[in-house]
C-alpha cells in the first residue's frame, strides 16, 4: 500500500527506513522530482554520518547566461520559456565543483556541453551504454528510486511513468529479486500536473509505489527551444531523407540534424514535385544506385513505423503527417499478418524510451485523445535498443531500419566521434549510440546512419569535422556503414580502407580535401597517384547557398516551430555569426565589423529586445554597432 506523505515526510521516511548510504536513482532527463531531491539534497549535506549517492543523466538545467550581447540576449528568453521551471540543488553545486563530501553524483549521459569544466562531473562520469545502466546501477546498490509520474481520472488505481520508463521498467524486476533476498528498497513517486498519462507498459499499479507524495508538481516542465536549422544542417537532412525506405523504420536524435531531417521526410511526402527538383539540380547521380536500393524519392506509399530510444518532437511531426503509420503489434502472429498486410487497425506507431522536448510537444501529447495517445508506446529501454528478448518479434516489426544518428567528427578510416573530446574530458555520452549502430548491422535491410557537417567556423577559424586521426571513438571503424554530410552520402559498409578513405573524401568539404589526401598518401593508405573525381573537388557552402536560395520554399528555418519571436530569431542569427567570425580578443577585427555597420535605424525592433536602441557609453555602443553588422550579415533577402 503506498504512503502518501508530504516531501519532508518522505524525507524523513527514506532517512528513517534505509541504511546510512542511501543510493539514489533518477530518470534521465525530465523524469527527476526536482523538489523531492532538492529536499533530500539539502538534508543529507546537514548530517555528515549519512551518504548519498545519486545515479542518473541527463540533469537538465538552464543555460548559463554568459555575459555580454550573449547575457542581454538569453536573460529575457531564458525567464519566459522556463519560467518557473525548478532547478536542481545538487546541478548548482556539481557546475562549480562545490558537491558536499558526503554526496556524490554518478552520470551515465551529460548535459551536451554543459559539464565541460566541472572536474567532479567528469571523474564521476560512467561510460555505459543505455540499455546497460539499470544493470550497473543496481549494482552499485540502488535503494531508492525517485521519479515524476502522470495520473489521469480515468485510470484511478494507477500511475503512469509517462516521460521515463525507460531504465525503472527494467530495474523493477531487479528490485523485485532483492526485495525477495530482504533489502529494502524504495520507490517514490510524485505525480507532476502538466506531464502526459502515457498509458500500456509505463502503467504501473499505484501500490507498486512505496511513497507517494501527496501534492501535485505544478511548476514548469523543462523544455527545449527547437533550434534554427542552418543551410548546412537542411543538406544533411535532406540526403539522409533519400535513405528512409517505404514500409521501413525508423529512429532519429534530437537536434538541428534530426529537425532537419524531418524536414527532409516532411517535404518528400507533401511537396513532391519540388522536393525532386531539388534532388535533380543537386545531382544524387554518385549515391544513384545506393538510393534507389536502400532508399528512396517518392512519397511514402505505406508508411513508417518509429523505434527510437528518445521520443522527439520530429517523430510527432512525422505522425501527423501521415508518414510515421505503419502499425506493430505485441505479438508475432499479428505482426507476420500486418507485415503481408493482412491487418491495419490501432497497432503500436511509435515505440520510445523517454521523451524530451519543447512546451508545445507536451500539450500536443496532453491533448490527444487517449486512443491516439495509446499508439504512443513509451517502454523499457532494454525493448527498443537491444535485440535480445522477443528477439523474433523486434525482427518482424523492425525491417528495413534505418537508424539515423550524429557524430561531431570522423575519421578518414571510419571511426566516429559523438561524445568525447580528444582530451578525455566528456561532451555528454554514448547513450544508445552504439546499441543503434549494432542493430544497424544485425537487422536483415537495416542500415546504421551517422550524421555530420563537414567542417565548423569558430572565432573565424574555419577546419574540418572530417579528420586524418582523432585521439578518441565513440564507434568503432570495425562498424563504419552509411556517412552522410551536407556534401553526400558515403556508403562504407564492406569496403577496404582506401575505398573508404576515397568515399569519405567525396563528402569533404573542398578547403581540406588537398591536404587529407597527403595525410592519406604519407601513410600508405591511398595511392600516390590518386585524383579525387573533379565533380567533388566544388564541395562549397557558396555552392549549396546557392541551391537553397533557388529552392526558398524547402529550407525552413524552424521547420517543427520556435519558441522564439520574430526579433528573437533574426537576433539569433546575427550572435551565430558573431561567434563564428570573430574572437572577442581581435579588436581590430571587432572594430572594422563595427565600422562597417548599417544605422540603428535598419533594425529598431531589435535592438530595442537586446535594450541597446540607445546606448549608454562606449560598451554599448560597440554591442550596438557589432550586432547591427550581424543582423545585416545574415537579414533574409
Amino acid at each position: 500500500m503506498a504512503h502518501r506523505c508530504s516531501i519532508d515526510d518522505a524525507v524523513d521516511q527514506v532517512l528513517a527506513r534505509l541504511p546510512a548510504h542511501i543510493h539514489m536513482g533518477l530518470p534521465l532527463g525530465l523524469g527527476k522530482p526536482n523538489r523531492f531531491v532538492n529536499a533530500l539534497y539539502a538534508r543529507v549535506r546537514q548530517l555528515p554520518e549519512r551518504q548519498l549517492t545519486i545515479y542518473t543523466a541527463l540533469s537538465l538545467g538552464r543555460p548559463d547566461l554568459g555575459d555580454g550581447l550573449q547575457r542581454r540576449f538569453l536573460e529575457p528568453f531564458i525567464e519566459r520559456v522556463f519560467a518557473d521551471y525548478l532547478e536542481l540543488d545538487y546541478l548548482h553545486d556539481l557546475r562549480r565543483d562545490q558537491l558536499p563530501a558526503n554526496i556524490r553524483v554518478e552520470q551515465f549521459f551529460l548535459q551536451p556541453g554543459s559539464l565541460l569544466h566541472s572536474a567532479m562531473a567528469q571523474q564521476d562520469y560512467v561510460s555505459s551504454n543505455y540499455s546497460h545502466a539499470a544493470r550497473d546501477i543496481n549494482a552499485k546498490g540502488l535503494n531508492l528510486v525517485a521519479q515524476l509520474v502522470a495520473e489521469d481520472p480515468a485510470h484511478p488505481g494507477h500511475l503512469s511513468l509517462s516521460c521515463n520508463p525507460d531504465i525503472t521498467l527494467d530495474l523493477l524486476p531487479m528490485i523485485a529479486r532483492r526485495r525477495a533476498a530482504g533489502e529494502t528498497i524504495l520507490l517514490l513517486g510524485q505525480v507532476h500536473a502538466q506531464l502526459p498519462y502515457m498509458p500500456g507498459a509505463s502503467e504501473l499499479p499505484r501500490d507498486d509505489f512505496d511513497l507517494l507524495i501527496d501534492s501535485p508538481e505544478c511548476t514548469r516542465l523543462f523544455s527545449t527551444p527547437n533550434m534554427p536549422v542552418t543551410t548546412q544542417d537542411h543538406f544533411i537532412g535532406l540526403h539522409a531523407s533519400t535513405l528512409v525506405r517505404d514500409g521501413g523504420t525508423l529512429q532519429i536524435g534530437i537536434g538541428a540534424m534530426g529537425d532537419a531531417l524531418t524536414a527532409g521526410l516532411l517535404a518528400r511526402q507533401a511537396d513532391s514535385e519540388a522536393y525532386q527538383a531539388l534532388l535533380a539540380e543537386l545531382d544524387l547521380t554518385p549515391w544513384q544506385t545506393l538510393v534507389e536500393r536502400e532508399g528512396g524519392i517518392q512519397p511514402f506509399a505505406r508508411g513508417l513505423y518509429g523505434c527510437s530510444e528518445m521520443f522527439v518532437n520530429g517523430l510527432l511531426a512525422l505522425v501527423e503527417a501521415g508518414i510515421i503509420r505503419r502499425p506493430v503489434y505485441p505479438d508475432e502472429a499479428r505482426q507476420q499478418a500486418a507485415n503481408n498486410g493482412e491487418l491495419d487497425d490501432q497497432g503500436v506507431l511509435v515505440h520510445g524510451g523517454f521523451f524530451l522536448g519543447p512546451q508545445a510537444f507536451y500539450q500536443r501529447l496532453r491533448e490527444m485523445p487517449l486512443s491516439l495517445r495509446k499508439r504512443f508506446a513509451m517502454s523499457a529501454i532494454s525493448y527498443i535498443n537491444e535485440l535480445y528478448g522477443q528477439e523474433s518479434l523486434k525482427r518482424l516489426q523492425r525491417r528495413d531500419a534505418r537508424f539515423i544518428n550524429t557524430v561531431f567528427t570522423m575519421t578518414l578510416m571510419g571511426a566516429g566521434v559523438a561524445d568525447q573530446l580528444e582530451d578525455g574530458r566528456v561532451l555528454s555520452g554514448v547513450g544508445g549510440q552504439y546499441n543503434f549502430v549494432a542493430q544497424g548491422h544485425a537487422l536483415e535491410g537495416a542500415r546504421s546512419i551517422l550524421l555530420l557537417r563537414s567542417w565548423r567556423e569558430a572565432g573565424g577559424e574555419v577546419s574540418s569535422n572530417l579528420v586524418w586521426e582523432y585521439g578518441h571513438c565513440t564507434i568503432p571503424r570495425h562498424l563504419r556503414d552509411i556517412v552522410v554530410t551536407e556534401y553526400g552520402i558515403a556508403d562504407l559498409r564492406g569496403q577496404t580502407d582506401a575505398e573508404v578513405i576515397a568515399r569519405l573524401l567525396a563528402i569533404t568539404d573542398s578547403r581540406f580535401q588537398p591536404e587529407l589526401i597527403e595525410r592519406a598518401q604519407q601513410a600508405g593508405k591511398l595511392p600516390k597517384d590518386f585524383h579525387l573525381d573533379q565533380r567533388f573537388t566544388e564541395n562549397t557552402p557558396q555552392r549549396l547557398q546557392a541551391l537553397r536560395e533557388r529552392h526558398p520554399r524547402l529550407f525552413p528555418e524552424y521547420p517543427l516551430g520556435s519558441d522564439f519571436t520574430a526579433e528573437e530569431r533574426d537576433l539569433l542569427r546575427a550572435l551565430n555569426w558573431l561567434k563564428s567570425k570573430f574572437k572577442l580578443s581581435e579588436v581590430l577585427e571587432l572594430g572594422k565589423a563595427a565600422l562597417d555597420a548599417p544605422a540603428p535605424e535598419a533594425f529598431p525592433a531589435q535592438l530595442a529586445r537586446m535594450g541597446l536602441a540607445q546606448p549608454q557609453g562606449l560598451k554599448e555602443d560597440l554591442y550596438q554597432r557589432l550586432l547591427l553588422a550581424g543582423l545585416q550579415a545574415t537579414a533574409f533577402r
